[in-house]
């Protein structure tokens, strides 16, 4: 791979994660400030992601893999998905505002495999290369953030209540636009699937994999993915809007201490995970989301501040040490037969069926515990998904019986 190509795929996951950290984040914020969105609603369009999810192998199975290149596919999106964005940023209720986040998902969730595969075929070595333009991702999600709130201060008290976070949208739409154009440039990615004429439904969500839950550890782990991901749609779902309604000044800007932080942990994992296991890896980030949620509940925007940015600064445990692990868990346990069919598997069941869940549940207890005159009872609300993590980590640890994985660098 040389360095134009790596420079070319760098960009691309650059502004792939600005894309999507554009609005994701301040969406809690600018749904109930902006548009009078209620909790239930929040939950609603959050869980857009999901249905992107589960919808996203049809698109990836029956188009990108048979008939059009990864790379036009991916500028394609991105320029419809940057018409969306403008559309968003004028929807005036959420009424309006809602089928147009689901139709942005929709096309949004696949280009997240996309970028990989045009990226996979340019390495030799994927293994080696593919995190050192990754990473890159991480960093245009950190920018976006860091642009939102610090450049133009979007996310302010008095900014928010003017509706400046409209502006996120325009900005979305910019970046895809640009990305759109720009993927036409990369480097080609022909389609992989040519001799199969048909493709069934398992192999498009990876339901062939199924018979890996006969394994039971792999079948612990599995349910254990999607419930974990319950507590962690509160996270996104609802932390922007927590910290934006108890006062924490750029909320947008504090949260990229998150991405900061899975940086860090990223590069610890392979050292972490070899050393400790899969079992304890996967219980630490587990606990993690527990002491995290429990951060939030006991903090404050004043003197106990510290505290909160200590939970966001979890993230990097609670996603690389969860989601890295599991997949190469997962890449383990599958062999060549099953490889990819059991990665769509986990995929479905956590960015799909366990997010879909979870936002569901997080908008509902959220919506239960507010009053009209003093706002969110955020102690009460952060308790339950930390309860709920502790849970579920209590019982793998117990259920789930310890095995040696080989991490292969």
């Amino acid at each position: 791979m040389n360095k134009r190509v790596q420079f070319q795929l760098s960009l691309m996951m650059f502004l792939e994660f600005f894309v999507w950290g554009s609005w994701f984040v301040t969406m809690g914020i600018y749904l109930p400030n902006t548009l009078g969105a209620s909790d239930p609603e929040i939950a609603m369009a959050y869980s857009t992601q999901s249905w992107g999810a589960i919808i996203a192998p049809f698109i990836i199975g029956l188009i990108a893999d048979r008939y059009f290149n990864a790379e036009k596919i991916l500028g394609v999106l991105h320029l419809l998905g940057g018409a969306l964005m403008i559309k968003l940023a004028f929807a005036e209720s959420f009424i309006e505002f809602y089928p147009f986040i689901l139709a942005y998902m929709i096309l949004y969730m696949p280009t997240l495999a996309l970028v990989n595969s045009v990226s996979f075929n340019q390495m030799d070595n994927p293994a080696k290369q593919f995190s050192f333009v990754r990473v890159y991702g991480t960093i245009g999600w950190i920018v976006a953030g860091i642009t939102i709130s610090y450049l133009f201060n979007w996310d302010s008290v008095s900014n928010v209540e003017n509706g400046a976070l409209r502006n996120t949208f325009l900005m979305c739409a910019l970046a895809s636009g640009i990305l759109g154009f720009f993927s036409f440039t990369l480097p080609k990615t022909p389609p992989t699937v040519k001799s199969q004429k048909t493709v069934s439904v398992k192999q498009l969500f990876g339901l062939d994999a199924l018979q890996l839950l006969k394994d039971r550890n792999f079948a612990v782990f599995f349910i254990a993915s999607v419930l974990i991901c319950i507590p962690l749609a509160f996270y996104y779902q609802h932390a922007g809007q927590f910290l934006g309604e108890i006062g924490v000044e750029n909320p947008a800007g504090k949260m990229t201490i998150g991405q900061v932080s899975e940086i860090l942990f990223m590069l610890l994992l392979p050292y972490f995970f070899k050393k400790y296991g899969f079992k304890k890896t996967i219980i630490v980030a587990m606990l993690a989301w527990t002491v995290r949620y429990l951060c939030f509940a006991f903090g404050n925007a004043g003197d106990l501040s510290l505290i909160i940015l200590i939970g966001i600064g979890l993230h990097g445990i609670c996603y690389d040490f969860f989601f890295v692990s599991g997949q190469i868990y997962t890449d383990s346990k599958a062999g060549l037969k099953y490889k990819s069919s059991a990665q769509g598997l986990i995929t479905l069941a956590t960015y799909g069926v366990g997010m879909l869940i979870g936002f569901w549940v997080a908008g509902r207890i959220t919506n239960y515990f507010v009053n009209s005159a003093e706002g969110h009872d955020w102690e009460v609300i952060w308790i339950y998904p930390a309860a709920f993590a502790l849970l579920v980590s209590v019982l793998f640890a117990i259920l789930f019986k310890n095995e040696k994985i080989e991490y292969k660098t």
